[in-house]
């Protein structure tokens, strides 16, 4: 049971806010080069198939996956978008071992195992990464270009046109807080600027390296004067908050925030609504978007070039984009990127979107250009003005 969470949306207001949230994306970007011809389907070279109608079709893939028998994986909590049972039902429908590396590692993390563990059995087959990580991984020839048979609904300004990374699920950015020792209830970004605070506020991850927290600084900025193209009030809010001793550099993670180290937490929606159904009974972890500063935006799959089960990860992506995969990452809470389509159509499943947590508005997605600025801007001030 939910029971934590102030609000509930209905299915038709779910149904409008994730609508909202993908029809605000923006023009996609990077390559726009046509995928590969693919081999016939009897001598596939699956490094090189861009689509799985390339590839001779679902049973040649299902059936190259298997005979690979493993896929990487990297950076995939169990408890972040309901990655743990993805994984386990990925594993029983098609009888592939997933290996789950560095769970709690950053999206600069996966980029880094992917640079590092090149041409090793042990190299990640996927990246499951914020946007700005991906098009970095693509400006560094990390990439293959892949496009699933779902791809046409997935919203053009959240994948790149030549199939090297799309969009998967996305959120809001939210506070979440315990209720049992938190008085006031934060209800916004200028309510966290409050001495009765003192070492509460912190952020899931460094944004130097982590989606999550670089999505908080930019919603804080949102909520401080700032814009799509300008995150630097964001940091001097968060500069501001380490001064006033409120921020916390402890990195917020479910140990933390069940230790009482973290007892506030700016981080996406989906990850805060698990924290209130996996800590029920025993703190009262509460949830609410800010009102001042409401932002949202997608993480994006990828599949590694050359990487060492090329089937398996061709299979994984097209798994994630089926309506099953869709709906697993709705029951995490998250809101998968064929949402809106599946609302149309009668595939999402009513009662997972009844449990989204509220959104009043809508957000705007940053574009490509914007997220390099923004990125640029953490990249050389985050440390001097925040630090650890």
């Amino acid at each position: 049971m939910r029971t934590h969470l102030a609000r509930r949306l209905t299915s038709v207001a779910a149904g409008t806010a994730v609508l909202a949230l993908a029809l605000a994306a923006c023009g996609s970007s990077g390559s726009s080069s046509s995928p590969s011809p693919s081999a016939s389907a009897s001598a596939v070279n699956w490094q090189t198939v861009t689509s799985v109608a390339a590839g001779g079709g679902m049973n040649a893939l299902i059936a190259a996956a298997k005979k690979e028998g493993t896929l990487n994986v990297i950076a995939l909590p169990p408890n972040w978008a309901n990655y743990g049972n993805i994984i386990t039902t990925f594993e029983q429908k098609y009888g592939i071992k997933v290996n789950s590396e560095n769970p709690s590692g950053s999206s600069q993390d996966e980029l880094n195992a992917v640079k590092t563990l090149k041409g090793q059995s042990r190299q990640p087959d996927v990246l499951d990464v914020g946007i700005p990580f991906a098009s970095s991984a693509l400006s560094q020839g990390l990439l293959a270009p892949y496009q699933v048979a779902k791809w046409d609904q997935i919203p053009t300004g959240l994948k790149n046109s030549a199939g090297y990374w799309y969009g998967d699920y996305g959120g809001y950015i939210s506070i979440g807080y315990n209720a049992s020792v938190v008085k006031p209830a934060p209800t916004s970004f200028a309510s966290l600027n409050n001495p009765a605070y003192k070492n509460m506020v912190a952020l899931n991850g460094d944004p130097t390296k982590a989606g999550a927290a670089f999505a908080g600084v930019w919603a804080a900025s949102l909520a401080n004067g700032g814009s799509l193209n300008n995150i630097t009030p964001g940091i001097d809010y968060f500069a501001k908050l380490k001064q006033a001793k409120i921020f916390t550099p402890v990195l917020a993670y479910p140990s933390t925030i069940q230790s009482g180290q973290t007892p506030i937490v700016i981080d996406w929606d989906y990850l805060q609504a698990g924290y209130a159904q996996q800590f029920a009974g025993k703190l009262n972890w509460k949830v609410v978007i800010p009102s001042d500063g409401l932002f949202a935006n997608y993480y994006a799959q990828a599949i590694v070039a050359n990487s060492p089960h090329p089937a398996a990860a061709r299979l994984w992506e097209e798994f994630l984009y089926s309506d099953q995969g869709q709906n697993l990452w709705l029951a995490g809470l998250a809101r998968p990127v064929r949402l809106p389509t599946m609302i149309k159509d009668g595939t999402a499943t009513p009662a997972l979107l009844s449990k989204l947590p509220a959104v009043n508005g809508s957000a705007t997605l940053p574009d490509a250009a914007q997220t390099a600025a923004a990125q640029k801007a953490i990249a050389q001030n985050w440390a001097t003005k925040v630090g650890g």
